[in-house]
Formats: C-alpha cells, structure tokens, sequence
C-alpha cells in the first residue's frame, strides 16, 4: 500500500472497530437490557457452550432491526413485515456463514455463527468505507488533507453502533462510496453496478440514479460548449443525444431493477402463492405469527390489501401499516424528543448547504453544469469543501434529508444521512480545519511516498506542510484529542457530537435501549 494517509486511515478505522467491540462487552455486561417490545423470535436450536459464549461477546450487536436481518439470513422471508429489509446484506451474511463458517456448524447454532459473520463483515467493510470516502475526498475535494480528515471521521461515525452491528448500514456505505468514486474516475458501467447493488442493500439507494443523470447532462453540456451552434455540427449533437438518453435510460434501469425485483418476489410470495405443497415452517414461528398478528404467506389465506392496489410495492404498504411512515405524520409533539436527538445532524446537514450555496451562488443557481468565469465563484471555488465537483453531493445530501426530516421516522436521520452521504464527514472537516491543534504533533508518525494518482489537478494544494516525497502522516483525530483543553467553539461542538453519539449509541443501543 503506497500511500501512507490510506494506510493510516484503515489502522485507525481498525482501532475504532475493537474498541466499539470491548466497549459493547463492557456495557452489555454490566448494564441490564431494558425488555423491549421488539421483534424476538424464539431460537429453534438447542444454544451450547459456545453460543453462549458468542452472545455474550456479541449479543449487543443483535438489538432492534438487527433480529430482522438476521431472522431473514437464517429462515428466508418468512413474515410480511420481513420485506422492509432489502435482502443483499442478510443472503450476504448466509452465504459467508456457510461456506466459510461450516466446519464450527457441530460447535455453533447457525445463528452464532450468523452473528459471527455479520459484525466480522461489518467492522471490515466500515474500514474500507473509510478508505474509499478518502479515495472519493481526493478526487472530489482536490484537497488530500480534508480528504484524510474526513475519512477519519467517519470511523468516529455519530452512527458507529449500526457501522458494527448487524445492520446494512456499513454494506451500504461502502457500495455507495465506491459507486461515486468510480463514476468520478468516469468509470460509469462498473459505478453503474454498484449502485444496484447498493440498492439491493437499501431501499434509498434508488435515488444514487440522479448521480448518472447528472454525470450524463455534465458530458452534453461540456460538448455542446465546445464551437459555436453550427448546422454541420448538428448530426453529432443528435447522435450524442441519442446515445446518452439511452445510457441513461439503461443505467437507471439496472439501479432500479433490485428494488422492483424485490417487490416482484414479494407480490409473488403473498399475492399469487405457489399452490404446490406447503413450506415446511417451524411450529415456535407459526405460534409466533398467531401470537404476534405476523402475517405469512397462505394458499388458501385470504390476500393482503395491498395486493389490489394499482403499484402493489409491498414496501411502502409495510412503511404505512407496521411503522406508520409517512408524510408528516411524525410532526407530532411526543415526537419532540426524536426531533431534538436528530438535530445536531439536521443542523449540519443545512449549513453544509447553505454555506456552498452562499459561497457559490451563481455556481449553484447553474445547476453546476456551467462555470462563471468573471464573478465571486471563480475565486470562492478551489479546493476542499467549495470545490466545485461537490455541488450533485450537496442536492443529494438535501434530498436525502427533506426526504428524511418529512416522510420518516426522523430519529434514524444519523444513521440514514451518515451512511448515504460523504457530505456529513466533508463539512464537519472543514469545520474543523481551522482548529490550531489539527495538525500538530503527535507522538506516532509515519513517513512514506506520497502518490499522486488521485489529484486530478492541483495535487500539491492543501497537502501537509512537507516535501511530496517525504510524507510526514499525523493522526489529526489524536492531535485533537491530545489537544482538548485548546479546542475552539467550533471544534468542541463537532467533536463533542461525534464523540457523544459515538459512545452514546453503544451504551443505549446494546442494552436495548431506544436510539437513533
């Protein structure tokens, strides 16, 4: 590994993870868990020695929505409400389970070893999520030291509890991560299936569809900018149309498809049920079903509503029903306590759009598809978090949350907005930059090449005040936590929300208690 800021990145994200799972056990142990009116499925296999001893080192990773994914990795879509979970992460974990984990299958219950693989998968795809927000940083920010911030940031994630449980949160991360970062490298058909892929983790991930649009009017533009209008040009511009209006078209086709395959298979689960023999299902999970209302799929059952709807998406029927999400229905006052937890978010996620907008007015009134040449933008827009490639972040990020704010549930912001978007950790870097302790000493350093290869321009702006070639690497995050006692307003608002939240979930979240 030739660059030493990535090397730093995947030590550091790596510490986070094993201090996130010692402190798990810690809280685990000694705080008792509140008894949750949660989804608790009654456990088919006989628990051994050694899946008591997996659940006491990893049963806080298996709270709230964590049971659901790993119901579904062990007994399949099972339950209606089970469709709310898209089904990448969980087959994932089923299918590592068994065929890495099949010669502990005598030791362990399937379920300990599920366990095993899901925070084993996830604390390893959080670090690489680091390191590709770092990769994505470089290309997007021109600016490697915020680059470098920010990915270290990301491994203090306000949502660090669900990048280590058994959610989808890290598995989605890393695919959305990776799909930008190929897309600004041009490499649209593998960014392309990424997505997709992204989108068979989450449902959310449909709206990564806007980054191939966009990329696409980004090319015609910049084409048709090239020469005056002229008549002989006119058969080139055409086909150019043509061609990226079906690229485009294809493009969101394969994003799309996971969603409404999913949907496809749910339709045919519960609306058209297959009137061969019966699935043989478990009796604790049929008693579950009639003891808890879970409706599962029968021949000669009666068919759910939604089945007879015009667009029968199961998805939303189950938003709707079980989770009551919809718009503003959670504008309610005993809400309040949700709102104010997912504010800090809220805030950061506004001033990070407002504060490009203000400093690239007219950039942004463009749509970012032309540059001004003679106004303020042209000397607002360089480097780091004004860099003018992060304009289609900055709507994403928006989208995503007036989405979030109007239409769900609005304390699993954090975790939604902190593993959708890169703009989270940008913004709170740049806040930070100007902290006087960031960069320095500290009592670990590294030197090594410093590569290039990920500055498309200007790759010596922002760097660290060395020589390219000998590279001094110091831990920003350490530097800051060594210098807490210095630490600016700014500085102690950021880092104490990063910090709170990070070592605020472990404590709620393992002991099933509510969080975000």
């Amino acid at each position: 590994m030739k660059d030493p800021f990535l090397r730093e990145v995947l030590w550091f994200s790596g510490c986070c993870r094993a201090l996130t799972f010692l402190l798990q056990v810690l809280f685990n142990a000694i705080i008792p868990d509140h008894a949750a009116d949660a989804f608790s499925p009654p456990r088919l296999c006989e628990p051994g020695l050694g899946d008591h001893l997996v659940e006491w080192l990893l049963g806080g990773f298996t709270r709230w929505d964590a049971e659901h994914f790993l119901f579904i990795a062990e007994h399949g879509y099972l339950f209606e409400h089970n469709f709310a979970f898209f089904p990448l992460y969980p087959l994932s974990v089923r299918a590592v389970a068994q065929l890495l984990l099949w010669p502990l299958q005598d030791l362990l219950c399937l379920r300990s070893r599920l366990i095993l693989v899901a925070v084993s998968l996830n604390c390893f795809l959080a670090s690489l999520a680091a390191a590709v927000l770092y990769r994505l940083g470089c290309v997007v920010l021109q600016c490697r030291r915020t680059a470098f911030l920010s990915a270290m940031l990301f491994a203090l994630t306000p949502a660090n509890v669900f990048m280590a449980a058994a959610y989808s949160e890290s598995f989605f991360a890393f695919l959305t991560f990776s799909a930008m970062w190929k897309l600004e490298k041009r490499e649209s058909w593998l960014s392309c299936l990424l997505f997709s892929l992204a989108t068979g983790v989450r449902s959310n991930g449909v709206i990564n569809a806007g980054f191939i649009i966009y990329s696409q009017c980004k090319q015609i533009v910049s084409v048709l900018r090239v020469g005056p209008p002229s008549l002989g040009r006119l058969p080139s511009v055409l086909r150019l149309l043509c061609r990226a209006a079906v690229s485009t078209a294809l493009s969101c086709l394969v994003i799309v498809l996971p969603f409404t395959l999913f949907q496809y298979y749910a339709y045919m689960t519960f609306c058209e049920p297959d009137p061969g023999p019966e699935q043989a299902v478990p009796r604790p999970l049929i008693q579950l079903a009639l003891d808890r209302g879970y409706r599962m799929a029968e021949v000669n059952g009666t068919l759910p509503g939604w089945c007879a709807y015009k667009y029968p998406l199961v998805y939303s029927y189950i938003q709707d029903v079980y989770w009551n999400v919809g718009f503003l229905r959670y504008f309610d006052a005993r809400q309040l306590p949700n709102f104010l937890l997912a504010m800090p978010v809220i805030l950061l996620s506004v001033c990070a759009a407002w504060g490009y907008v203000a400093a690239l007015p007219w950039y942004c009134a463009r749509l970012g598809l032309l540059r001004n040449r003679d106004a303020k933008d042209s000397e607002t827009a360089s480097v780091g978090f004004h860099s003018p490639r992060l304009f289609v972040y900055i709507v994403h990020s928006s989208a995503l949350l007036l989405f979030g704010l109007l239409c769900m549930h609005v304390q699993v912001l954090t975790r939604f907005l902190g593993s959708s978007s890169p703009v989270l950790y940008w913004f709170a870097a740049h806040l930070l930059e100007a902290e006087p302790v960031l960069w320095g000493p500290s009592p670990g350093t590294i030197q090594n090449d410093l590569p290039g290869e990920e500055m498309s321009r200007k790759p010596a702006l922002h760097l660290l005040s060395t020589p390219p070639r000998a590279v001094v690497v110091k831990n920003p995050v350490v530097n800051l936590l060594l210098g807490w006692r210095r630490w600016n307003a700014v500085t102690k608002a950021v880092m104490s929300y990063f910090l709170c939240y990070w070592l605020m979930g472990l404590v709620l979240f393992c002991n099933f208690l509510p969080w975000t």
